[in-house]
């Protein structure tokens, strides 16, 4: 056992699992100063106010296994006595890289899409940026910036380590890269060589960020069955990686071709299809939607494709809906056959994927406390907000806010069922005549 210190260890921190997701384990047994997520090795590194909270959080947890999301952690007392800025930045995937004109940025809470223009915008103040380079990997979206100079580099990290792009989300993790010079083929919105303009952008099919990250055809994507639904399919390899920036997200494989999934353990004094619908549709468009009635608490949903399926597989499996937690799975059923106790979504306007595909599949996750109000009337109070949501749980905070000329709302339940709960029972309905659009938002605070 290593001595104890005020800096702990925690191993087994999957993707899923958020910064506050490990606060709420040991802020109960004192004042948090750091917390630094190395997600490269599904680890973290915690550091409490003093020994004696630290003491007290792996006395407490070696007695009860801690389970963050259903994935066991196990937390230990770190080598370090202190988490220096150093640490923050060399801890992780590249920790003995010395300093170089390269920088490896990785950003957690990827909300917005990241360009070569925003890179650039951030951190040509510290310096003249050679090359850009984006890629997806296993850590997230990633990017390799190079310099003209290694001091440019070092004032990049120091100044903008642990720092947002945008309010709340977009965290920069930069270390310095161990390559010592970036190969750029195509000047377009993932890569980008400053000092030679005249570069072509990328040709159709090909990657810009061959050798860096991970590229579509390296996921041997398959194709969805095909079926008579009016909406466009996604089953294209390249589409469906571009719509993810560059690669899937962790635990999404891209290969199931079965379009019908199971879900089970449902409320049935509360469930029906409409709001099977508002939940299921956040990871794909819906074609027909069956409650099985020799088994209420049971219902098919056919999704668009293979690859909706498998998101709404991955994320929804485990969630808590009316005090039941989910149960979903791929049906051994390829589709749903029409019949009078089915109901036909196949045409409906409310499909989120109809229009803006890319966008909708970047924004999938598990269900959160935190939902994303849209299309509201232009004079909306938060009042009305709170009026309209407070029956499904008790709403900690809220935010009415314009962004492109249109009014959205934030609002954060106590716990991920109440916002759930709100999002079935609330998206598509009507506040003065406007019909609104909820989904989930990955953002931790309001």
């Amino acid at each position: 056992m290593t001595e104890p210190s005020k800096v702990l260890h925690v191993r087994n921190v999957g993707q899923e699992i958020t910064e506050n997701d490990l606060l709420q384990l040991v802020q109960p047994f004192g004042v948090v100063a750091k917390l630094v997520m190395l997600r490269a090795k599904n680890q973290a590194l915690i550091q409490m106010q003093d020994v004696a909270s630290a003491v007290n959080v792996v006395q407490y947890y070696t007695n009860l296994q801690p389970s963050v999301r259903g994935r066991n952690v196990y937390i230990q007392f770190s080598s370090h006595q202190e988490l220096t800025t150093v640490d923050q930045n060399s801890q992780g995937r590249n920790q003995d890289a010395p300093p170089n004109r390269i920088l490896l940025v990785t950003i957690h809470h990827m909300l917005y899409p990241i360009t070569v223009e925003v890179l650039h915008q951030v951190v040509s103040p510290y310096g003249f940026v050679e090359k850009i380079v984006t890629f997806q990997k296993s850590a997230g979206f990633q990017a390799l910036i190079q310099y003209q100079s290694r001091q440019s580099a070092l004032s990049a990290i120091d100044a903008l380590q642990g720092r947002n792009i945008y309010d709340g989300c977009c965290q920069l993790d930069i270390q310095f890269s161990n390559l010592s010079e970036l190969q750029v083929n195509y000047n377009n919105e993932r890569s980008r060589d400053f000092t030679n303009p005249n570069l072509p952008s990328e040709q159709k099919g090909r990657s810009s960020q061959s050798g860096y990250g991970d590229v579509g055809s390296m996921y041997g994507l398959q194709p969805p069955g095909t079926g008579a639904v009016g909406f466009p399919q996604m089953g294209d390899a390249a589409a469906i990686t571009a719509a993810f920036g560059g690669g899937l997200p962790p635990g999404i494989s891209g290969t199931n071709d079965r379009c019908t999934v199971l879900a089970s353990n449902l409320n049935p004094d509360k469930i029906d299809e409409d709001k099977l619908f508002n939940l299921f549709s956040l990871y794909g468009n819906i074609v027909r939607i069956k409650l099985l009635r020799s088994k209420p608490d049971h219902a098919l949903i056919e999704m668009g494709d293979g690859f909706q399926a498998e998101l709404a597989v991955h994320f929804l499996k485990g969630a808590l809906l009316f005090g039941k937690r989910l149960e979903v799975n791929y049906s051994k059923y390829p589709s749903i056959t029409p019949a009078p106790d089915t109901h036909d979504y196949s045409n409906s306007n409310l499909n989120r994927f109809n229009r803006n595909a890319a966008k909708n599949y970047r924004y999938c996750c598990s269900p959160t406390k935190m939902i994303h109000v849209s299309t509201l009337p232009q004079d909306i109070t938060e009042e009305e907000i709170l009026s309209h949501l407070e029956e499904h749980g008790t709403i900690a905070n809220t935010k009415v806010f314009e962004a492109n000329g249109k009014k959205q709302a934030l609002a954060l339940f106590e716990t991920e069922e109440q916002a759930t709960e709100a999002l079935v029972c609330k998206h598509a309905s009507s506040i003065d005549g406007s019909i609104i659009r909820i989904s989930f938002s990955q953002l931790q605070s309001i």
